[in-house]
Parts: C-alpha cells; structure tokens; sequence
C-alpha cells in the first residue's frame, strides 16, 4: 500500500516562502499525476498545482506566477515551492497521486499553512 506524506506546512508572514515536500513509499514512477489540492475553512477544495508525467505543470489563476510544482524521481519526492504567500493561501494542503495503472486514487494526511497579514 502506498502512502503518501506531506511536511513543509507552518506559519509564515504574507509574502514569505514555503516549500512543502510529499514523500511516497512507494515509487512515485507508480503515479502519471501528481497534485496539490488545499482545503480552507467554508471553502471549497481548490486544485493548486499539477504535474503530468514527463514534467508537464498546470496551475490555476489564483497561484500562477507564485506556486510551482516539481518531483524528484530519485527521491519519490513531489514538491510544491509557495512564493509571495498571501493570507488567502491560508489552508490545510494535501498531497494527491493517480496511477498510471487501475487510475488508483491516494491521499496524504495535509499539512497546514497559516500565512498572517
């Protein structure tokens, strides 16, 4: 069974930084999508970066420019890299793989950000 483990949230002051890693036990070659979704209180869950196979990356509107996505195969690492934070950012992330065989869904745990205006 493949887990997935996010780390990187905290506590950041609006237009600092924040990289948060999710770390898969198994091979992340297992997954052809990978992604970060964020939830925030009374919000809906938001899509806030994708990675494709090969390295192709989506992003919607609200994070474009400021958040990047990447992963290391080596390290069976997906990371997200979260510049120019805003307190609208604030939100628990969540790590998301699909495989490329059975299209099988999995989930980290999240990892809260607070960023404070």
């Amino acid at each position: 069974q493949v887990q997935l483990v996010e780390s990187g949230g905290g506590l950041v002051q609006a237009g600092g930084s924040l990289r948060l890693s999710c770390v898969a036990s198994g091979s992340i070659f297992d997954f052809n999508i990978m992604d970060w979704y964020r939830q925030a209180p009374g919000k809906q869950g938001e899509l806030v970066a994708r990675i494709i196979g090969s390295g192709s990356t989506t992003y919607p509107d609200s994070v474009k420019g400021r958040f990047t996505i990447s992963r290391d195969n080596a390290k069976n690492t997906v990371y997200l890299q979260m510049n120019s934070l805003k307190p609208e950012d604030t939100a628990v992330y969540y790590c998301h793989g699909i495989t490329a065989i059975a299209n099988k869904d999995y989930w980290g745990q999240g990892t809260q950000v607070t960023v404070s205006s």
